[in-house]
């Protein structure tokens, strides 16, 4: 069972801090992708690599939480929640694919999850290929 988070406030320093920050984590997470990717090659079921990922990260000294939750609001009223595949550092959202390419479906849900989670960068990851592919989705930035 997940718990859910809450939005995460702004932090106090510069947008070019945060920017900065985030751009980083970014850059190891997806550094550990290429990893899972090298380590287990391709034609696993989603489930497979997003478990690898977490046991990666975890190996990286990187937090991440599973399936973490988050509220859906429809004009000020909860609706229900929606859960991420990953929540790196609590301020970087990770969506695993295994597809054959990557569709508007996959970054307009990732853009949903941004704005629902309050968060500000996604990483879509897609394992279906030998080589893993990859695409931030930003919003407010």
């Amino acid at each position: 069972m997940s718990k859910q988070l809450q939005r995460p406030p702004r932090a106090g320093g510069s947008d070019s801090d945060e920017r900065a920050r985030l751009e980083a984590l970014a850059e190891k997470v997806i550094g550990a992708a290429y990893e899972v990717s090298n380590v287990l090659g391709s034609g696993f079921l989603e489930k497979i690599y997003e478990r690898a990922l977490i046991e990666e990260l975890r190996l990286r000294g990187i937090r991440v939480q599973p399936q973490a939750t988050f509220p859906v609001t429809y004009k000020g009223k909860p609706i229900g929640n929606f859960a991420a595949d990953l929540v790196v550092d609590d301020c970087l959202l990770v969506e695993a694919k295994c597809v054959e390419r990557f569709s508007s479906e996959h970054l307009a849900q990732c853009i949903n999850y941004l704005k629902a989670s309050g968060l500000r960068l996604a990483l879509l990851i897609n394992f279906r290929h030998p080589k893993v592919e990859w695409r931030r989705v930003v919003h407010d930035l």
